[in-house]
């Protein structure tokens, strides 16, 4: 034992980044098995400290809770220890969807206050039943080519819609749409066209997006019609409720509304619709505890369409200030324009705007597009989207973690999209190791078929978090995302007051199974 507190104290200067040179004289191997077995237990101490779920205490309640979460937990793993590709957590979701659903934790975790969403997108929320409903509403037309073999858009109209950008398309009722090819056929059809599953996987990243925004434009139709733009909204506040979820932040390319007589309407009025039915589903919903709106246009644009962006959210921010949330680009990285090429405009934009920057959602290493995540640092973000090439630039990812930006870590997303093979080399598990502030989000979930965040919460539970991983793990992600969000000081004190209430019944009713 004539070493080990030598080596305790160098780990300890390690982890707090005080590099002292400490010279160890002997081979570590010269021990006693007793000292051995104390620096072991000292050094996963030290590492373990490190990690973002190791400061939250449990009460004795959450003791309780956290022993069914834990069995839970093991009951989910227990395949995967003999067979590693036989778990859950260990294969695509499009494999496991309903098998997920029916897991004791997975209802647990469905029920858990988890705060809020701060990363989705405003066409990709609602479920597809919801989408389907919707196809059965008065007036609706349906776009198809390849003699009617294919839907290519929708359009609500009182006559035969006559869009320009679409002339040689075949339009025709959903009515008679439905009766040309059965109603099972039709609603068959339309749920794999609203999402990417039965598809497990694509031969690249960019097959995956190209399937993703394929459904972005087949649904903007249906969805822009200002009345079901209100209804899909509200509706999606109310899937969100139902899985636990109390706040959102929703980033939004603010599109031009339709009317049934072809009027577009001005994208401040798409703003309102939001803000409203904010308010109406908070007078419905007291537990809720708020929804804000984040500026995201699309970043496939020459710099110059950037300048009316900036006057647009400027537009926003005044007329709507505590409402509008921040400001983002959106689109697929690699194929979109790097955040560098619109460093001009954007350092134009009044400080009072927060940026929210995607930003490194990609495999690449040393590109413009994984090095957007230099310009989203320098830039000022408070949050990164996705943040997946982060690892690999590891002094941005040290200075994130002193300028305390979290990452939305969007977990099936990622592996949807082609990113990653599995959950459990997710870079997110780098990020806990190293203490880098994260909060779990959902990107997309109507498009893959997953609860609005539940699945994202399983699957980081189980593959991306370390495997002694508990409710402490649970408990900071659901606070995170209410620490890492948009809202006022005084307005976040009220949110956890109002997450904490939830969080004491749920804690309860788990501790009593």
């Amino acid at each position: 034992m004539r070493q080990w507190w030598t080596v305790v104290r160098y780990m300890s200067r390690c982890a707090q980044k005080k590099y002292e040179p400490v010279s160890i004289s002997r081979s570590l191997r010269d021990n006693t098995p007793e000292a051995y077995g104390i620096m072991r237990e000292a050094l996963i101490k030290i590492e373990r400290s490190t990690t973002v779920d190791s400061m939250p205490m449990l009460t004795e309640k959450e003791l309780a809770a956290n022993e069914v979460i834990m069995r839970e937990k093991e009951v989910e793993l227990e395949h995967g220890y003999l067979e590693p590709t036989s778990g859950s957590a260990d294969q695509p979701m499009s494999k496991v969807l309903n098998t997920i659903r029916g897991t004791l934790l997975f209802q647990l975790l469905q029920k858990m206050p988890k705060g809020g969403i701060l990363h989705a997108h405003d066409t990709a929320l609602c479920s597809s039943a919801y989408l389907i409903e919707l196809t059965y509403r008065e007036n609706l037309w349906i776009c198809t080519t390849d003699e009617g073999c294919k839907a290519i858009a929708f359009r609500f109209s009182i006559e035969k819609p006559t869009v320009k950008a679409m002339e040689e398309c075949n339009w025709e009722s959903m009515e008679e749409f439905r009766e040309r090819r059965g109603e099972k056929n039709v609603v068959k059809y339309l749920l794999r066209r609203f999402s990417m599953f039965p598809v497990s996987s694509y031969e690249s990243n960019n097959a995956a997006w190209k399937d993703f925004m394929s459904i972005f434009i087949l649904i903007d139709g249906l969805l822009l019609y200002a009345p079901v733009w209100r209804d899909y909204y509200y509706h999606a506040l109310e899937e969100l409720h139902a899985d636990g979820v109390q706040y959102l932040e929703l980033r939004s390319v603010m599109p031009n509304l339709y009317c049934i007589d072809g009027e577009q309407l001005d994208v401040m009025e798409t703003m309102e619709i939001y803000r409203s039915e904010t308010e109406r589903f908070k007078a419905s919903h007291p537990d809720f505890i708020d929804a804000k709106i984040i500026y995201a246009p699309l970043r496939i644009v020459e710099p110059k369409a950037c300048e009316e962006y900036i006057k647009t959210c400027t537009a926003f921010k005044k007329k709507y200030p505590t409402f509008l949330a921040g400001f983002d680009l959106v689109g697929q990285e690699e194929l979109g324009r790097p955040l560098k090429d619109f460093v001009e405009p954007l350092l134009k934009m009044p400080l009072d705007i927060n940026f929210f920057f995607h930003a490194g959602e990609t495999n690449w290493y040393g590109t413009s597009i994984d090095e957007n995540l230099v310009d989203a640092v320098l830039l000022g973000t408070k949050r990164i989207g996705h943040g997946y090439a982060i690892v690999k630039h590891p002094f941005v990812m040290d200075l994130i973690k002193q300028l305390d930006i979290a990452i939305e870590v969007c977990p099936v997303s990622n592996f949807v999209l082609q990113l990653g093979l599995d959950y459990f080399n997710h870079p997110a598990a780098t990020m806990i190791a190293n203490g880098v502030p994260i909060v779990i989000s959902s990107d997309d979930p109507s498009f893959w078929l997953a609860a609005p965040l539940t699945h994202d919460f399983y699957y980081a539970f189980l593959g991306i978090a370390p495997f002694h991983s508990d409710l402490r793990f649970l408990k900071q992600m659901a606070t995170n995302s209410l620490r890492y969000s948009a809202m006022s000081d005084e307005d976040k004190q009220k949110a956890f007051e109002k997450w904490q209430g939830q969080w004491d019944k749920w804690i309860d009713d788990v501790a009593n199974k």
